[in-house]
């Protein structure tokens, strides 16, 4: 643990079934696969050593059973640590699309920015336009543009730093793939239009005066073989 600033883990929740059945989960609140729980289990044991000061989630299941689980593998942390559920780091709301396959909404987004394929989509227009491109076609208006994810998460990172600012303490922050992955972007210059995140994946962010530094992002190298977890 460094003496000084904040460092935070952020951690993506482990495999559910919409992910395995590959549809869109926003807001929706599908519980994690057994695989789920078993890479989430490898993850933790991996950060074993780590004493959590504090641990934060969204208030979504998914992330909290994955917290829940990390815990469960921690040698370090008090274990009567209270997990903090906080709905300002809920995953992106995708409105009237929650639930439908990916590839089908995708395909639909991209006819709707004027472009042939989902592929050429991702590598043409950055994830700001594509969340705009889900307002617009959004009936209802519910699916939450860049503004209304940003300024939601930003809440909830702004109370988590002043609390625990210039403490030195570890934090265990986890939430969702497109969550983490879009703080990082927004907060660290030079991470530009990073790869997804792997479930249970961890990305490490040191906080001090000021600035974010990113140690690491989407690690699973810690990951231990499932032979090594206690049955």
């Amino acid at each position: 643990m460094k003496d000084y600033g904040t460092t935070i883990y952020f951690v993506r929740h482990g495999e559910t079934y919409f992910n395995f059945y590959n549809r869109m989960q926003g807001w929706g609140n599908t519980p994690l696969t057994p695989q789920g729980e078993i890479d989430v289990r490898r993850s933790g044991h991996g950060l074993k050593d780590i004493k959590f000061d504090a641990v934060y989630s969204s208030d979504l299941t998914r992330t909290v059973d994955t917290a829940e689980l990390i815990l469960g593998e921690n040698e370090e942390t008090d274990p009567d640590m209270e997990i903090v559920m906080m709905p300002e780091f809920r995953e992106i709301f995708f409105g009237i699309f929650e639930g439908e396959y990916n590839d089908t909404v995708y395909k639909k987004v991209a006819e709707h920015l004027g472009i042939k394929t989902a592929e050429k989509m991702f590598s043409d227009v950055n994830q700001f336009e594509r969340m705009g491109a889900f307002k617009e076609m959004d009936p209802y208006g519910h699916a939450e543009d860049f503004m209304e994810f940003w300024l939601r998460v930003e809440k909830g990172l702004l109370k988590i730093i002043d609390k625990h600012r210039d403490t030195g303490h570890n934090i265990l922050l986890v939430a969702h793939g497109g969550t983490i992955r879009l703080i990082l972007e927004n907060l660290i210059p030079d991470l530009d239009d990073p790869n997804p995140l792997l479930n249970a994946s961890v990305s490490v962010a040191h906080y001090d005066n000021g600035l974010y530094h990113l140690d690491q992002y989407g690690d699973v190298s810690h990951f231990v073989d499932e032979e090594e977890l206690d049955n």
